[in-house]
């Protein structure tokens, strides 16, 4: 039985990333390694270092490591910020875009150097397209949305409710909520997902959440999933994470 291990939104978080792999080392040194590890999106913003987890996951990928990385609409949004022209989400709210105070594409900048202080559109577009790296452009371009395994799927934000995982929209994937977790019904797999902060990694039943608040200075979670089981792991070692009792 295949053994997925699970990080939540990790949010320019590099040191709590190291840290949630250090203790993935050494479940899988308790165990047998058979496994892969899926990061599910929100790789960047409002953490002080997203230039440092972009560039960790990527030399991670080159050395070979079992690794899945899932586009979050942060990322998504940072990965139409670099193109040129520059791209507005449209998923976002009229008011906003990357660089609105709140959403962390200014902090992102910074940790390339990118002087977010003075420099102000046309300026600071150029100044971003010029200090990050092509290798982390093309990466945030080329992540996958969903990954699934025989009884989960992961994704960043949820699924819409009915819709077969073949047909699902990169728009749902990354950036859907309500109707998503107002829906109770059984999706064909437990759906393992992040992007709405919780206090603690909740199992709903049909879905898990492990968003816990990284991107506010909170825990970076990771849950194990072997066959239906699912247990979260922290220095401490697994505690078993059941769903509500019927």
């Amino acid at each position: 039985m295949q053994r997925i291990y699970a990080i939540g939104d990790i949010h320019g978080q590099l040191e709590k990333l190291r840290e949630v792999h250090r203790w993935i080392s050494a479940d899988r040194a308790r165990n047998s390694d058979d496994s892969i590890v899926v990061h599910v999106g929100d790789l960047v913003d409002r953490g002080p270092d997203s230039a440092g987890v972009l560039d960790w996951l990527i030399t991670g990928l080159a050395r070979g490591e079992a690794w899945v990385v899932l586009k979050g609409n942060h990322d998504r949004m940072m990965s139409y910020f670099l193109e040129r022209p520059s791209r507005r989400d449209h998923l976002l709210s009229t008011k906003h875009e990357w660089l609105s105070k709140g959403l962390g594409g200014r902090t992102t900048l910074a940790s390339y150097g990118v002087d977010v202080d003075t420099l102000e559109d046309a300026a600071l577009h150029e100044a971003a397209l010029s200090a990050i790296p092509d290798t982390h452009k093309l990466f945030l371009a080329g992540l996958e949305t969903i990954f699934q395994s025989d009884t989960a799927a992961f994704v960043h934000a949820g699924v819409r409710p009915g819709v077969p995982f073949d047909k699902q929209t990169e728009d749902d994937l990354v950036w859907i909520r309500r109707e998503f977790h107002e829906d109770t019904r059984d999706h064909g797999a437990l759906v393992v997902h992040g992007h709405t902060p919780v206090d603690v990694v909740t199992h709903y039943g049909n879905r898990v959440n492990i968003d816990t608040g990284a991107a506010y200075g909170r825990a970076l979670s990771v849950v194990i999933l072997e066959g239906h089981k699912v247990w979260q792991l922290d220095e401490n070692g697994r505690t078993s994470l059941d769903p509500p009792k019927v």
